[in-house]
């Protein structure tokens, strides 16, 4: 088995997205990608747009080779959107790629209205069904129940966790569970995971509780000490310094292998959405360019040297929490 992840927030843009090559099928799971539309009332830095552009192109070319796609829920993050803004995947330009190939997709019980408009587009544009997987099997790949999106008190949403097996072992793909809900955790235990991608707690937003914060401590610790070989928790976790530091403790508590996307994939750690504000001290933005850069009249070229992994003494400083934020509108 082979797990290559695509994009998260330790890789600079909003999403859980990878790619699973096993046993002749190649599996592309969340096919998705934002950057945070307005954080600290700023919009994207052009060097995390082009570091979104590079992405793009990784997931879109993950597509061209998938035999299986797999969308554990419907928010702009995780999949093609018809009415994608300049900074997110648009489901016109990948569904070519969409059309033919096998899709495994979350029920339309458990979402939003947004969600549930996504999720209609989205056929309309395939011009396919995309059928419930919850609860399924196919050979190597079996799907779960509708686990919550967080915690189940506070949000009514709902999404598909993934897991593939074959003889090296278990990857499981745990989507947006937050670590808030003891249920999804005993069911990701359950499946006995050698590795496991999973979104951790949303520290950056003022409404999380001090229980919630508790709550996913608590689960972190249960899925790092209840056998899981490698632990992979970043998204909601990292669009703040201090997830970091969390993810630090974590590992240092617990003594095992826990880790974030950039570390699986042996790339630099750069929170591009965490750091937009000091970005904009380091880089500052003339006035106009993400409008011209939606009408086709500006690029990013100037801030290309930002995908490299030779180039991030800047991203990987130390840099100073600027602050919890308050919830933002997910697209």
């Amino acid at each position: 088995m082979n797990v290559t992840i695509l994009g998260t927030e330790s890789l600079g843009v909003r999403g859980l997205s990878c790619a699973v090559e096993v046993m002749g099928r190649k599996i592309v799971i969340d096919p998705g990608i934002a950057l945070g539309f307005r954080r600290n009332g700023l919009l994207p830095h052009p060097a995390q747009v082009a570091v979104g552009e590079q992405i793009r192109r990784k997931i879109a070319s993950a597509l061209q080779e998938a035999t299986d796609v797999v969308f554990s829920h419907f928010h702009g993050d995780h999949i093609p959107l018809a009415d994608a803004n300049p900074y997110q995947l648009n489901a016109h330009q990948v569904a070519p790629l969409l059309r033919t190939i096998r899709i495994w997709s979350k029920g339309p019980d458990g979402l939003s209205r947004n969600m549930a408009s996504r999720r209609e587009a989205l056929i309309e544009i395939l011009g396919r069904d995309l059928p419930n997987a919850e609860g399924q099997r196919d050979g190597s790949l079996s799907f779960s129940i509708p686990v919550p999106h967080g915690d189940p008190h506070t949000s009514p949403n709902t999404v598909m966790m993934t897991r593939i097996e074959d003889d090296d072992g278990v990857f499981v793909h745990a989507s947006d569970i937050q670590l808030l809900n003891e249920e999804a955790v005993t069911l990701i235990l359950a499946w006995q995971p050698n590795i496991v991608l999973a979104s951790g707690p949303p520290l950056y937003l003022a409404k999380l509780s001090a229980q919630q914060r508790q709550q996913a401590w608590k689960n972190g610790l249960r899925l790092a000490l209840g056998g899981v070989n490698t632990l992979i928790l970043d998204h909601h976790l990292l669009r703040c310094e201090a997830g970091l530091r969390w993810l630090d403790r974590l590992a240092a508590v617990s003594g095992k292998r826990v880790l974030c996307a950039a570390d699986f994939m042996d790339r630099p750690r750069h929170l591009l959405e965490g750091r937009r504000a000091q970005l904009y001290k380091e880089m500052p933005v003339h006035d106009g360019w993400h409008e011209a850069y939606k009408n086709g009249n500006s690029d990013t070229n100037a801030y290309q040297a930002y995908t490299d992994t030779s180039a991030h003494r800047l991203l990987n400083s130390a840099i100073p929490i600027t602050g919890i934020v308050s919830e933002e509108k997910v697209r």
